[in-house]
């Protein structure tokens, strides 16, 4: 039958398209399949040494054991028997051999300012310690420095302090595969512009590949959630600074602030921040770039112990829930919640998602019937099992008869950028 198209027509409609497809090809390219943390603990930048993630771990596992251990601390926070079974094991393991995924030193809310002196010094420490921690095989897979911001008053101390640092992990050798920059209480696009050009700067200053330096952006403005022209500045960063955001953080205190929210009231789970980490999924969606909750302030400390662990067991799984699979944690005694909850949510999906990849993959007849989009859904799910460590690579060849390869094919088909290493 004669195609209504001629070649003309069909030139004509990709030209129409060009600019579209750049976008999808370069804005939207989708998820590299690299591990993303489950959470992100941060410490002020003066008070790490490379044995500071074995002490959280000790001092998480000390708290449990005087509560009653790790089984009756997962009842208490509502984790099923079957599921406390197989969970609990793996979170003992968890907090001995990996306790912390992901640490940021701090150089902004929780360093201050201790004058230019103090913090070049600092700056400095920070990167001989890391240097120090990944040679010696204890850095967490992922480990950074938070600078200050690129408000006006704060902008150049924040610029020495990354540059200080870049340098000094330069000089002990190859930048830590794990490494990640985080720009704090971000405004406008135009800030994180200024990032991308300092990362530029750093790159040929110290010989490093292109795009080596990419940096997080954490939420903590309402003006970025939505901008003085009716516009959305955060889902403009991905076009902004191509390449270059690989997360963006809500910062629960400052966003709520900000908005005049009493403290009493200030929380992960206010109407106002659903709505704005709302925006920041949509604006992220397609992108590749990631997206962590921020953190509870309430702490299972003495006398409350009980009801912070609840708590932020409660609100990790709510943030699951909701598709966003990072979190902030402020004390040793959050980490095992944070695992009992994390574990068990992906454990308790793991049944399903497997047999039901197995049946995608067979083609066999069953009561759902899965599309493609559904297999990367049910894929990423076990994929970020595996990663965290709740799910084992041998179980996944057991049940879905793949390996971790396949797997992150499955569940992100459209990998453009296989170059970016993975710290696993």
């Amino acid at each position: 039958m004669a195609s209504a198209f001629t070649a003309d027509d069909l030139d004509r409609i990709d030209a129409r398209l060009l600019a579209t497809d750049e976008l999808l090809a370069t804005a939207y390219a989708g998820d590299d399949g690299s591990r993303q943390p489950v959470h992100t603990v941060y410490v002020p930048a003066d008070r790490f040494a490379p044995e500071l993630p074995a002490q959280w771990g000790s001092a998480a596992r000390d708290a449990v054991d005087a509560a009653g251990g790790l089984a009756a601390l997962a009842g208490r926070v509502g984790i099923a028997p079957d599921i406390a079974d197989d969970v609990v094991p793996r979170v003992a393991a968890k907090l001995a051999e990996e306790p912390i995924e992901d640490l940021r030193l701090d150089f902004e809310d929780g360093y201050g300012d201790r004058g230019d002196e103090a913090e070049d010094a600092d700056a400095a420490l920070a990167a001989a310690r890391i240097a120090d921690a990944v040679e010696a095989g204890v850095a967490p897979p992922f480990i950074g420095i938070r600078f200050k911001c690129f408000e006006a008053p704060t902008r150049r101390r924040a610029l020495r302090t990354l540059d200080r640092f870049v340098a000094g992990l330069v000089e002990r050798g190859p930048l830590p595969d794990g490494l990640v920059l985080t720009l704090p209480k971000v405004t406008t696009v135009a800030q994180v512009e200024a990032m991308a050009d300092a990362a530029a700067t750093l790159e040929r200053a110290h010989g490093l590949p292109e795009g080596r330096l990419r940096f997080e952006v954490q939420v903590e403005t309402p003006q970025l959630v939505l901008g003085a022209d009716g516009r959305s500045p955060v889902a403009q960063l991905a076009l902004a600074a191509p390449g270059r955001i690989s997360g963006l953080h809500y910062g629960t205190y400052d966003y709520s602030a900000s908005l005049a929210i009493a403290a009493r009231y200030q929380s992960m789970e206010h109407p106002a921040a659903d709505l704005a980490k709302g925006v920041m999924q949509l604006a992220a969606a397609g992108t590749g770039i990631r997206l962590s909750d921020g953190s509870t302030n309430i702490l299972p400390i003495g006398d409350r112990s009980e009801a912070a662990w609840a708590l932020h067991a409660r609100l990790v799984r709510r943030s699951l829930e909701r598709g966003y699979y990072q979190g902030w944690d402020l004390h040793a005694n959050q980490l095992p919640t944070r695992y009992l909850a994390t574990f068990a949510f992906y454990r308790e999906a793991y049944p399903e998602a497997s047999a039901r990849l197995r049946a995608y993959l067979e083609r066999t007849p069953g009561a759902v019937l899965d599309e493609p989009a559904t297999a990367r859904a049910l894929a990423d799910v076990v994929l970020r099992g595996v990663a965290c460590g709740a799910i084992t690579p041998d179980e996944v060849a057991a049940d879905i008869g793949i390996d971790r390869p396949r797997l992150v094919g499955l569940a992100h088909p459209r990998l453009a950028d296989r170059t970016r290493p993975d710290p696993t």
